[in-house]
């Protein structure tokens, strides 16, 4: 019994304990049937009952297992050793139902941790004798009082396991968690931390897959998936029709234990093959609704989600939600940046085109229509020509004009080629200019190269139309230097500055900011007495540049 109690104790499976104890009770009294009963909460029945003799027929001859009546209710009212030699003999005793093997000789014994009784060891039948020894009794009661140790042994670590599991889940939903508002906070893209909030999902509850689906219009559209979801990305669901376009509209989870009968849409019709459960999470950010986020099939066994994955998931929902609302909340402000600074530039234009050209053809209207009333062939003559001139002095200015819009320079050999023709322009207006030119031989075709020369080109031109136009300065030092790590550009002026606080949206910059802002750039303005200097740094992807020409240009 020593060894015995030593193998019970050592076992930390609760539900080997419960079969070894089943065993070494057999082996100990000689019973040709043991079973083992496990109480509900309240103590009033049994909730489990193992056997331990009965063959598998024998099994399914009885039926439903016993709920603790008669002889066994015996010892859940009065738990202490009963020994019967004939146990349909005892006054309380039911008897058998049909298809129960036939059975005389009885001892039960009740198990009891820490003063509570747990359940109780029924022994019956003993091989070679009509009934149980004392002997038999004294063994089962040891074996009672070491099996509680062991179940209690057990319970414990299990519960410890459990408790560990669900820290280690914790810390893993937090280490998730945090991956994922690091990535938001880093204006990582939408589709980027979508995906990362299915994987870390997924992984977390051990789904099968997940999936998010975003609104639009009247549809849920795949934006993101992991594990077994072929093609899913794009998939679309109708919003009116669907189990997840009903959870979207209530804003309330739905756990789903048998998919065929309750989602109205099959998953397979957003690339989940075969799917048996589901869990439903709105994506809600302040009481509006994005979409979605459905996890198909928990575990290998695909088995009904819980209310801690629940839990889990309804985190990595408000992450999505949280990600998707910053989202097109940037999206937002830049295409308001975007229209405020395409205003600004039509109206800069506008001004432009009503100061000079408008003017210019108003005076060349008022000489014309005065020869005309003067009626003199040298009038005439004279008038004529001046015409000619203005008419000439304007087509430049108009050409100017153009340039500045999109210079087809810029298109035809590159930004340095366009940024030396504006320099040029620039001098004639009176400045010293002094410049320096290192740039990379780019492939003209590249749609986003295009957009960072513009960049760069507009950058140069804003800064130096200020110059001209506020900063009543002399001299400018322009330096617009490339490597394979960023473009740097610097414009700088012996003005009279400005107050940068107060002004700098006034003079044109706004459209610059946001140009360099969407490259991932930086845009820096300097001004004092002593003049103001304008300084950005855009990095350029390795991918845009297979060599940079180090050749200035003064």
């Amino acid at each position: 019994m020593l060894s015995v109690g030593r193998s019970l104790v050592t076992e930390l499976d609760h539900e080997l304990v419960l079969q070894h104890i089943l065993e070494e009770a057999r082996d100990a009294t000689g019973a040709r049937y043991v079973a083992l009963g496990v109480l509900n909460e309240q103590r009033t029945e049994l909730e489990r009952f193992l056997t331990l003799g009965l063959d598998t027929a024998a099994r399914h001859a009885i039926g439903d297992l016993p709920r603790g009546r008669g002889v066994l209710g015996v010892l859940i009212h009065e738990p202490q050793s009963l020994r019967l030699k004939d146990v349909g003999s005892h006054p309380q005793s039911y008897g058998f139902p049909g298809g129960h093997p036939e059975m005389k000789s009885f001892l039960g014994v009740p198990i009891a941790i820490r003063g509570e009784v747990w359940g109780n060891l029924y022994l019956t039948d003993k091989q070679g004798a009509d009934q149980f020894t004392d002997e038999d009794e004294t063994a089962a009661v040891v074996l009672a009082d070491f099996a509680a140790t062991a179940i209690h042994n057990a319970r414990t670590y299990e519960r410890s396991e459990q408790r560990r599991l669900e820290l280690e889940q914790a810390v893993r939903g937090l280490e998730a968690a945090r991956d994922i508002a690091d990535a938001i906070g880093g204006a990582v893209e939408l589709n980027r931390i979508l995906e990362l909030v299915v994987k870390r999902g997924r992984a977390l509850v051990g789904a099968r897959a997940v999936l998010i689906m975003l609104q639009e219009g009247d549809e849920l559209v795949v934006a993101a998936s992991a594990g077994h979801a072929l093609g899913a990305r794009g998939q679309r669901v109708p919003i009116a029709l669907s189990t997840a376009g009903q959870v979207l509209e209530r804003q309330r989870p739905e756990l789903i234990t048998d998919v065929a009968v309750h989602m109205r849409i099959a998953p397979d019709e957003l690339g989940v093959s075969g799917a048996r459960t589901a869990l439903l999470m709105p994506i809600v950010h302040h009481g509006v609704g994005f979409g979605v986020l459905a996890a198909f099939d928990r575990g290998s066994q695909a088995e009904p989600f819980t209310a801690r994955d629940e839990q889990l998931l309804h985190t990595f929902a408000a992450s999505a939600a949280n990600a998707v609302a910053v989202s097109r909340s940037i999206e937002a402000d830049r295409l308001r940046s975007t229209v405020a600074a395409a205003d600004a530039e039509r109206s800069r234009w506008a001004r432009e085109l009503h100061d000079q050209t408008l003017q210019a053809l108003g005076g060349l209207r008022v000489g014309l229509s005065s020869a005309l009333r003067q009626d003199e062939l040298t009038v005439y003559g004279e008038a004529t020509r001046r015409a000619i001139n203005d008419i000439e002095s304007e087509i430049a200015n108009l050409r100017a004009i153009i340039a500045d819009l999109r210079p087809s320079l810029l298109d035809d050999l590159g930004l340095r080629a366009a940024l030396e023709a504006l320099l040029d322009r620039r001098r004639e207006d009176g400045l010293a200019i002094e410049c320096e030119l290192s740039l990379p031989e780019l492939d003209s075709g590249n749609g986003q190269q295009r957009d960072l020369e513009t960049a760069v080109y507009r950058l140069v031109q804003e800064a130096l139309t200020n110059v001209v136009k506020h900063a009543a300065a002399s001299e400018v030092r322009v330096a617009v230097l490339a490597t394979d790590q960023a473009f740097t550009v610097d414009v700088a002026d012996n003005g009279v500055g400005f107050d940068t606080s107060a002004t700098t949206t006034g003079f044109g910059l706004a459209g610059m900011r946001e140009r360099i802002f969407l490259l991932g750039g930086s845009l820096e303005i300097e001004s004092g007495d002593q003049g103001t200097t304008v300084r950005s740094r855009i990095p350029m992807p390795q991918t845009w540049v297979a060599s940079v020409s180090d050749q200035a240009v003064s």
